[in-house]
């Protein structure tokens, strides 16, 4: 089990917003801390997976559950 050191609700949220609140999210955590991100924007796949290749932060984890999706995500 990963521990999450702070949690973000983006659901309801359309690009380019879950990506914006969790960058403004990870600036105020340390490195190594997980965060996680709970969206409901189907093209947020496509988005953490370009935003973590373009910042660093490692995309841990995706899950989908009734177009819910949740995303761990750690700080570099």
């Amino acid at each position: 089990m990963i521990e999450v050191d702070k949690e973000l609700d983006a659901r309801g949220l359309n690009c380019p917003l879950p990506i914006l609140r969790t960058k403004k999210a990870l600036t105020d955590m340390t490195s190594g801390q997980v965060l996680k991100i709970v969206a409901t924007d189907p093209g947020s796949v496509k988005d953490f997976q370009a935003f973590a290749k373009q910042t660093g932060h490692v995309l841990i984890q995706h899950d989908e559950a009734d177009s819910v999706h949740t995303f761990l995500m750690r700080r570099k």
